[in-house]
Parts: C-alpha cells; sequence; structure tokens
C-alpha cells in the first residue's frame, strides 16, 4: 500500500481536484464516494472501484479490511491532516474511494422526475434518495442543478445515484414532450391537486427550484398540480414535496 506525506506530491493534488473542482470531475470522468457506505452501495451496483483512499489512522483501524475485501485495487494512505484536506465532511470516516461517473444505462421508464435548477448539492442528493426509495427508474437535470456526482450530492444520496439513470444538462420542456406518459409538475396554487391525479403507469413529476419555482417552458410542457396545504406553510422543501407526491404514486399502484 502506497503512502504519501506531502500535499505537493501529484497524486494527491489529483484527488483534491476531485474532491473539490467540477471541471476536473467532468474531465477526468471520476469522482470520490466518502466513507463505506456509499462503497458498500457502489459495489453492489456493479461498479468498478479505481483507488481506495485511507487516512493514517483509518488504515491502522477496522477500516483496513477493505484491502483485503478489494485486494486488486491500489490504496493509498495520507496522514490525518492530509486525509481531512479531501473528505467533503467536518468528520470523515477515514475512507475514500475513485470511481469512474457511471454512463446511464436505458432501462424501461415506469417514473421519471424531472429537476430544474435545484442548486443546493444537499437538497439534491435527498431528493435522489426519495427518487431511488420510491422507485424512480431516471432523474433528468436541468442545466442550472448542482452537480449530481459531486461528494457532497452523492452523500446526501447515500447511494441513491446507483439506483436509477441520472441525466445531466436536459432541455427539460422538449423531454417532457417525448415522454410516452403524463409530466405532473408540482406548482403553487394550481387549482388541480395531487390526490386528484391517476398516478397509475407511466408517469413522471417536475420540480423546481424552491425560490423560483419551474420555467416558463417547463411549465408549459407539463400537467400543473399542487399539494393541498391545509397548515398555514406557505411551501415545502423541495425533497419533501417530491416524497409527498412520489410515494402518492406508489399507493395509488399498490391499491391498484
Amino acid at each position: 500500500m502506497k503512502a504519501i506525506s506531502s500535499r505537493d506530491n501529484p497524486l494527491f493534488q489529483e484527488l483534491r481536484a476531485l474532491s473539490g473542482d467540477r471541471r476536473a470531475r467532468r474531465q477526468a470522468g471520476k469522482t470520490l464516494l466518502d466513507g463505506p457506505h456509499l462503497l458498500e452501495s457502489a459495489l453492489q451496483a456493479g461498479i468498478r472501484v479505481e483507488r481506495l483512499v485511507f487516512s493514517q489512522g483509518a488504515a491502522e483501524g477496522e477500516l483496513g479490511m477493505w484491502r483485503d475485501r478489494l485486494p486488486g485495487v491500489p490504496a493509498l494512505v495520507v496522514p490525518d491532516r492530509l486525509f481531512a484536506a479531501l473528505s467533503p465532511v467536518e468528520a470523515p470516516a477515514g475512507l475514500l474511494s475513485v470511481i469512474a461517473i457511471p454512463v446511464p444505462a436505458p432501462r424501461p421508464a415506469s417514473c421519471v422526475v424531472l429537476l430544474e435548477n435545484i442548486q443546493d448539492p444537499g437538497n439534491l442528493g435527498a431528493l435522489f434518495r426519495v427518487a431511488a426509495a420510491s422507485g424512480v427508474t431516471a432523474a433528468h437535470l436541468s442545466p442550472g442543478c448542482a452537480e449530481a456526482w459531486s461528494p457532497k450530492c452523492l452523500r446526501g444520496g447515500q447511494g441513491a445515484h446507483f439506483q436509477m439513470e441520472i441525466h445531466e444538462g436536459r432541455d427539460l420542456p422538449e423531454f417532457s414532450r417525448a415522454f410516452g406518459g403524463p409530466i405532473h409538475a408540482a406548482v403553487l396554487g394550481a387549482p388541480r391537486t395531487l390526490f386528484e391525479l391517476d398516478l397509475r403507469g407511466p408517469a413522471g413529476f417536475a420540480f423546481g427550484n424552491e425560490g423560483a419555482g419551474l420555467s416558463d417552458g417547463l411549465r408549459a410542457a407539463t400537467q400543473p398540480f399542487s399539494i393541498p396545504m391545509p397548515g398555514r406553510v406557505e411551501s415545502l422543501n423541495v425533497a419533501t414535496a417530491a416524497a409527498v407526491c412520489l410515494f402518492e404514486r406508489v399507493r395509488q399502484n399498490l391499491a391498484g
């Protein structure tokens, strides 16, 4: 297992770029997974791991078992102080893994989500988690969304990224018009409510930026609805709104 101790080491610089630079991740086609849970999720989905990176403390502890589990994967040990500069979290677990960003593999589109200009990576990751849990097969993101494969978004998704297709930089109005089923758009004040929709069969949902909502172009290409809120609250967090909508679809399909 290779060890490095300097910030000037080229490999450390490469890892630092993957941790914090969107352009570097895009150019390399790679990203970093933080911690053992994401690594386990990637392996279960058949993702090939290109490198393991341990903090000194983790390599000497129980996380070191990953070296034995993945003996053919190059492993690197860095001092704890340098590892902290690589990890996207304040209290890192001590294990990072490098993977190639998966190319979406087409699958039957029973339910999709269209996400427009959702800029917070944590919210985007949480929304992916809700979508995957409810059986969504694909997520389509507008160019204004946060980066889907950033370490922060991956951490928010908790493995959801590996359970569905993720398409970035999409023309959402065009996709909505071409989709083989209705695309329902969550719009504040829309007269038709979520609980009036027939969500059985292929369907999609469009969710927008919490401040600006959906663009006029996407509204025109979708079917608006609102979520009834009898309480004195103006709106819901986008991931919460998605959970309400997507699990209403689950309920309807279970009911038959």
